[in-house]
């Protein structure tokens, strides 16, 4: 069956999930791609628009999902293509360490501008996520002459060796992947459905332990997502982020906000740093940076990342001009159509509707988030156990009937809510209709 020419408008679903078409190209995929790489929800993407995807065989899905928190701005952005275009005719690639473009300068200078703090700044590009942490810990290593790294319970920071070692879980993260990168010391974070504490006592009793284990003068960074991405959107009590910041320039040591899951509008301000007036040292940036190619970028005081000799950041494709370009249509998307207010209005609809849910299924022991950042964390009714089989149905559910959803937590027991930006009201209704019946007939069970 081939896809169909007439846009749609709501999830279609022309044959089961995945269909025939999805399912030859997955038998393609088993002969020649790596059994490690994964897929959430097997079926092949043809186009993508307005928050929705459409595969192979015609069917049409409602995305909450985003790629992980990449097309805030939408799949294929007005601004981000005709960018993309007009770069990719110029030219694709020269390695701005060989001879550099105007391109790169534009997106730090833009970076300056939109990221917390109003010192004098500067940034890197890089390609990934885990490449801006892990450069965000060199730069603060340099810096500071320190070598101690502080991170967090349920943190997730990337795969490469040392993000590894700053990443909390290890099954599929870790396991088997050692030895890791040393002097990484982790601490119990801020989880107010699990811990009961404020802010201020959550960071006491971490900053406690890193007096005690590791001393504040050994110290390099402190980093932290300001909510937790992988580790079940775990937002933390506030007073938490602004204790740990104080703490970090009492201290002399590096606060690093990694923004890579939270930044670029996605919770309801540009950056959810802001959300408290925290402002970082450094700030790591990718994912919504750039519509859905591949950029990131460490952004911070100047003084911390001039601390670095000449040739020690970078990389071959680190800001490539055409991800450049594309970034930089993101951004104006994000500005024009105000979609840090969108973001809001998301949060504003559907938390109120998961709350509703919660409270009359008994199967969600909390809900949680800010923004288009939503989660809703399943237990087994009565208690605060977690209940990943439950959690993992009601995401194959939601799937069946056209709805991307993701799951993630330490225990696997977290359905997490990422929609587009851009994502009509119409398409969010319908797509928070299915989840409620998928949790309602779990509660039913």
């Amino acid at each position: 069956m081939t896809a169909s020419t007439t846009p749609a408008t709501s999830a279609r679903l022309r044959t089961e999930i995945p269909g025939p078409a999805s399912r030859a190209l997955q038998e393609r995929r088993a002969a020649t791609v790596a059994a490690g790489v994964s897929s959430v929800l097997p079926v092949y993407v043809t186009s993508a628009s307005g928050g929705l995807l459409t595969d192979a065989d015609g069917n049409t899905l409602i995305d909450l999902g985003s790629g992980i928190a990449v097309t805030n701005v939408g799949h294929a952005a007005p601004a981000v293509v005709d960018r993309v275009r007009e770069q990719a005719e110029r030219f694709a690639h020269t390695c701005f360490m060989v001879t550099p473009y105007e391109g790169y300068v534009a997106v730090c200078e833009a970076l300056a501008e939109l990221t917390p703090g109003d010192f004098a700044k500067r940034s890197a590009l890089f390609n990934s996520g885990a490449e801006a942490v892990e450069n965000a810990v060199k730069i603060a290593r340099v810096a500071t002459g320190r070598q101690a790294v502080v991170v967090f319970d349920h943190a997730y920071h990337g795969r490469t060796n040392l993000t590894m070692a700053l990443t909390a879980r290890s099954v599929p993260y870790k396991h088997g992947f050692g030895p890791f990168a040393p002097e990484v010391y982790r601490v119990p974070g801020s989880y107010p459905y699990r811990d009961g504490l404020t802010g201020e006592q959550a960071a006491a009793a971490a900053l406690d332990r890193v007096d005690k284990q590791v001393g504040g003068d050994s110290v390099a960074a402190v980093v932290i997502e300001p909510i937790q991405g992988e580790g079940g959107f775990v937002e933390p009590a506030p007073g938490f982020l602004p204790a740990l910041s104080r703490w970090c320039s009492e201290q002399g040591a590096v606060f690093v906000a990694d923004e890579v899951q939270t930044g670029f509008c996605r919770t309801g301000d540009w950056f959810a740093s802001e959300h408290e007036d925290v402002v970082p040292d450094l700030v790591a940036t990718a994912k919504g940076i750039a519509g859905g190619l591949p950029l990131a970028a460490v952004t911070g005081r100047a003084d911390l990342l001039d601390a670095v000799p000449p040739g020690g950041l970078g990389g071959t494709y680190g800001g490539n001009p055409i991800a450049c370009a594309a970034a930089l249509g993101a951004i104006e998307t994000l500005r024009t159509r105000d979609l840090a207010a969108a973001a809001r209005r998301i949060g504003e609809t559907a938390l109120p509707r998961l709350r509703a849910l919660a409270d009359e299924t008994g199967i969600i022991g909390d809900v949680r988030g800010r923004g288009a950042m939503l989660a809703a964390e399943f237990v087994r009714p009565g208690t605060d156990e977690p209940d990943p089989d439950v959690t993992r149905r009601v995401a194959a559910a939601c799937h069946q009937a056209g709805v991307v959803v993701l799951t993630c937590g330490t225990h696997g027991n977290v359905v997490r809510l990422l929609p587009p930006l851009v994502l009509p009201d119409d398409l969010l209704d319908e797509g928070l209709s299915v989840l409620d019946r998928a949790v309602r007939a779990e509660a039913g069970r």
